[in-house]
């Protein structure tokens, strides 16, 4: 299992256990973003982490063909 497959089972353990507390979806992930980027801090600089989260909200279409990917 490749880490991206782990994140994913993670989050959705998260989400069952939301699911459990009668959580809202939108407001937990947003939650686990908050905390995940507060703990990406000590590992990466700002500039780094904000370069990162700016691809990732520019390539939220799943159905957009790109001439390049990123591994």
């Amino acid at each position: 299992m490749g880490v991206h497959q782990w994140a994913r089972q993670e989050i959705q353990r998260s989400l069952d256990a939301v699911d459990a507390q009668g959580f809202d979806h939108a407001m937990a992930l947003r939650a686990l973003l908050s905390a995940v980027v507060e703990c990406s801090r000590a590992e990466r600089t700002a500039a780094d982490l904000a370069a990162e989260l700016q691809f990732l909200a520019e390539n939220l279409d799943d159905d957009r063909d790109y001439s390049l990917m990123r591994p």
